[in-house]
């Protein structure tokens, strides 16, 4: 079915890009595959350098995602001593402002809807352990890329993530997207069965948003265009 035939259905892209956030509780209401399949081929209308289209996504559900998450947390409270490493590295090595800042401000907005104070180690790690649970949404999705690929198919990838994000919105949904599952990339490697010739670049939950949910309800800054842009010729 064309994902263009219900218009009425659909937010407009003005509106699902300024109301999506990302969600970190979700009710356990279903997600058909069939919307899931309309999301994603809606996405893949994201440009690429030559139309290579390189993203590859396994969506998971009901006994495999929960399966999943029992082993991504067990892991994570194991004290074995395995060292789970993610295979690409996400933020900067040395953190300075405006950067620096922007993420302290997000931690402690999220924290402080949660009533998590500072210090609160044992708080924090189950709050972060909830990225395993995929923030309680019944669908989640994990986007991989072919080793060999360039820098080039990942901005290809966050094009194509964008849309998945944005396209769910205009469907009424919500969406988180969550790197920290890469650190458990083997595990979730065996559970999906995904080659050694593909990266995981992240995870994604997606489901109704929990609109009870304190930490649904803070909404995270964005600087004004006239803060990162210049403007010549105008």
């Amino acid at each position: 079915m064309d994902c263009l035939a219900e218009p009425a259905a659909l937010l407009s892209a003005a509106d699902a890009i300024r109301t999506r956030r990302s969600i970190r509780a979700f009710t356990d209401q279903p997600v058909s595959r069939d919307m899931v399949t309309r999301i994603l081929d809606l996405a893949a209308r994201a440009p690429s350098g030559s139309n290579i289209q390189p993203w590859k996504v396994y969506v998971i559900t009901g006994k495999a995602r929960t399966d999943l998450s029992g082993a991504l947390i067990a892991a994570d409270m194991a004290s074995d001593g395995v060292i789970h490493e993610e295979e690409y590295t996400y933020y900067p090595t040395q953190w300075r402002d405006p950067y620096l800042s922007r993420r302290r401000k997000v931690g402690w907005d999220l924290y402080g809807a949660l009533g998590i104070e500072k210090g609160d180690k044992d708080r924090m790690g189950a709050q972060l352990r909830r990225n395993y649970l995929f923030f309680g949404a019944p669908i989640g999705l994990f986007f991989t890329l072919e080793r060999e690929l360039n820098l080039g198919s990942w901005v290809d990838m966050g094009m194509f993530m964008e849309n998945v994000m944005v396209a769910a919105r205009g469907f009424g949904l919500d969406t988180c997207p969550q790197q920290a599952f890469c650190k458990y990339h083997a595990i979730i490697r065996r559970h999906l069965d995904i080659p050694d010739g593909e990266i995981l670049v992240s995870g994604m939950a997606l489901g109704h948003a929990d609109g009870d949910a304190p930490e649904n309800r803070f909404e995270t800054e964005r600087a004004p265009a006239a803060e990162f842009a210049q403007f010549k010729g105008f």
